[in-house]
């Protein structure tokens, strides 16, 4: 409580006011979800923020989509530079650009000054996921962009409103450049209207406590979460760690994972991130980040550690970042396409950092998690049977697993790191607003990565498409070769990547990445998100535990077998009933032991060889040998396959010759300093 004492707030006061600015955020997040017109906004991809007069973050919400956390100060900082003495009540800025802070173009940043007679006092701040700016792909995320230019609209710092006038011409020259002109005008609107909820609900706590009582405390709720990170920090071990995550691949290089390399420091009260020695250069296509995207993702994925925390720019100041010189993955210059770096560097942060801090608070160890994707399909609704062709935009994203963790399994069907409150789109209205059926949604067997605590399971996801033309399908995703790993001995999930007719004659294999692919009436899009990655050795699960996972349908037979060593055999399968084989699980645990190491080391051609012929799945080659192939032709992948043996190598098989937690033996511990 000491922040609050020195800038002479008496604690109650302090307290309230300090709750107040979450509510008030809240209040902005309800205004945006009950008056937005787009289906995608209404599926809560928002966030909103209090800002000070300098541009720092007085106060986030209590439901804000993670990747959005970090930048929205950046975004209000970028509208005084651009305006600064030219700011006046009642106006309202836009923006969403990217090399100023932003996450990708279609996160756009409503930013409206709030005023109390005349006198700045900060900014309030409504920020959105726009399902379409522009450019050469319905959704605006085009994976064969080679510039920003061909993903959308770029918005540098933009009067909407002036003196609160609305700018028509401004507005309509914004979503005239869209996919979907009259989303864009009611979102916009809807967004401004929630930045005036919040200057009003400040001008009431004026009214009611002072004025030099509430700009006080706009300093002294930062200063708060300042000293109460540092003193949290402060209370952990001094050490240096660090790991690395992979993209799938560049486009314009070949096959071969890009690397995302992370290392954390921490020194007294500071956290400090080094990602310096990630992929030095961009890559060539969409999956790439600037600099509000990366420190989103830092502070996402450091926040997680400290839920009791709020947050705000008093956070920022205890961690602190390198992204090393511009120009690479992680910090992305202009020209540089970014719009998938939700997909990309992003969730590879995230990941990277829950593997590190597992490694200083064990206790709350998490395995990899299944990644965002992204579905976009566009053309003409034929639906109407006056002969009218209404464009349509349906754009879906999934739920899938998290990582397992310390004595526990993962979550199933969740929403993605990325954006944990994010809704399950309901069918229903994606079948009202675009001429699509679902065919099938349900968890996907095998797809939690085996483990000690087995991963989160994924789903898998199929939809028709029915009275459509000129119809084309994107897909922004990845870890379709950086498979969701396991820690501390888990294993990986599944592959991410999407089938047209799958099992049918002239059945696609689309894979994780395309834009613009055409579909036809009839056509059946189909695909899983992965489950969470395993941690702890498999063959330490309790076999009672395998054998409910089968009855209940996780795991089956076959793979209870393969992945846990566990001989499962099924009495009723109407009743669900199964019985473990004592004999036949030591004998095949014993087999599994004597032999795993050697499967990661043996001839990678030879296991494709049999994979094409039949005689091996997809699992057999992630889980025991660690190959990976092109799943469309099997067509083996040697680099790749060379980058993901090291990897199990490194936090897998070290834990498989014991029980061992972390950190008994500084060879297989991921602690360097």
């Amino acid at each position: 409580m000491s922040a609050n004492m020195d800038h002479g707030l008496d604690p109650v006061t302090f307290e309230v006011l300090k709750n107040a600015y979450v509510n008030i955020v809240d209040q902005m997040a309800e205004q945006i979800f009950r008056t937005c017109y787009s289906f995608v906004i209404w599926s809560r991809d928002f966030s909103s923020a209090l800002c000070d007069a300098n541009g720092d973050t007085i106060m986030q919400g209590s439901g804000d989509i993670a990747a959005h956390v970090g930048t929205l100060h950046y975004t209000a900082k970028a509208v005084i530079n651009a305006f600064k003495g030219d700011i006046h009540p009642g106006d309202v800025f836009v923006v969403n650009d990217v090399y100023q802070g932003g996450t990708h173009f279609n996160d756009t940043r409503i930013v409206r000054p709030m005023f109390y007679q005349g006198e700045l006092l900060g900014f309030a701040q409504a920020n959105g996921h726009w399902a379409d700016v522009g450019g050469a792909t319905p959704g605006s995320f085009n994976v064969n962009a080679i510039d920003h230019m061909a993903e959308g609209l770029r918005i540098t710092p933009v009067r909407v409103w002036s003196k609160g006038q609305c700018l028509h011409d401004v507005c309509n020259l914004i979503a005239s450049n869209t996919r979907a002109p009259a989303d864009i005008i009611g979102d916009m609107e809807a967004q401004a209207e929630a930045t005036k909820v919040a200057e009003q609900e400040i001008c009431r706590l004026i009214e009611k406590y002072g004025l030099g009582v509430i700009k006080t405390s706009f300093g002294a709720v930062q200063d708060y979460v300042e000293t109460l990170t540092r003193q949290r920090v402060s209370a952990l071990p001094d050490g240096v760690w660090e790991t690395e995550d992979y993209i799938d691949l560049d486009p314009g290089v070949g096959e071969g994972l890009i690397p995302i390399r992370v290392r954390m420091t921490i020194k007294d009260d500071t956290v400090h991130y080094d990602l310096s020695k990630s992929h030095p250069t961009s890559i060539r296509c969409f999956l790439n980040a600037c600099f509000g995207g990366s420190f989103a993702a830092i502070v996402a994925g450091t926040k997680m550690q400290f839920p009791e925390i709020p947050l705000n720019s008093g956070f920022y100041r205890v961690v602190t970042v390198d992204l090393g010189p511009e120009g690479s993955v992680v910090n992305a210059a202009w020209p540089t396409p970014v719009a998938g770096f939700c997909s990309g560097p992003f969730e590879k942060i995230m990941n990277s950092i829950f593997e590190l801090w597992a490694e200083v608070m064990p206790e709350r160890a998490m395995a990899c998690t299944f990644n965002l994707d992204y579905l976009l399909i566009g053309g003409q609704d034929k639906r109407d049977a006056s002969g009218g062709h209404k464009y349509f935009m349906w754009y879906d994203w999934m739920v899938g697993g998290w990582g397992a963790r310390n004595g526990r399994d993962g979550w199933a069907a969740t929403g993605p790191v990325f954006g944990v409150q994010l809704g399950t789109q309901p069918f229903e209205g994606q079948e009202r607003l675009a001429p699509v059926l679902t065919a099938c949604h349900e968890l996907r067997v095998d797809s939690g990565g085996p483990g000690e605590s087995r991963g989160g399971m994924g789903v898998d996801k199929g939809v028709i498409l029915t009275k459509v033309d000129r119809t084309v399908v994107s897909y922004c995703c990845d870890r379709e070769r950086s498979i969701t790993w396991g820690l501390w001995g888990g294993l990986p999930s599944i592959p991410h990547g999407v089938w047209v007719n799958e099992g049918l004659e002239n059945e696609r294999y689309l894979g994780s990445m395309f834009s613009n692919e055409p579909l036809s009436p009839g056509d059946l899009v189909s695909r899983p998100s992965a489950g969470g990655g395993g941690l702890g050795d498999p063959l330490e699960r309790d076999p009672q535990l395998v054998c409910e996972d089968v009855a209940d349908g996780y795991v089956s037979i076959e793979r209870a077998a393969i992945d846990y060593g566990v001989v499962v055999k099924e009495v009723d399968a109407d009743l669900a009933e199964y019985v473990v084989d004592r004999e036949g699980t030591l004998a095949k645990r014993a087999y599994i032991r004597a032999n795993r190491a050697k499967w990661l080391d043996e001839d990678a051609g030879a296991i494709a060889a049999k994979y094409r012929a039949g005689e091996l799945g997809t699992l057999d080659l992630i889980r025991q040998y660690g190959v990976i192939v092109n799943w469309g032709s099997g067509e083996l992948l040697e680099k790749t396959t060379q980058q993901f043996r090291s990897m199990l190598k490194r936090r897998a098989a070290p834990y498989w010759s014991q029980r061992m937690q972390p950190g008994q033996d500084a060879t297989v511990s991921l602690k360097v300093a």
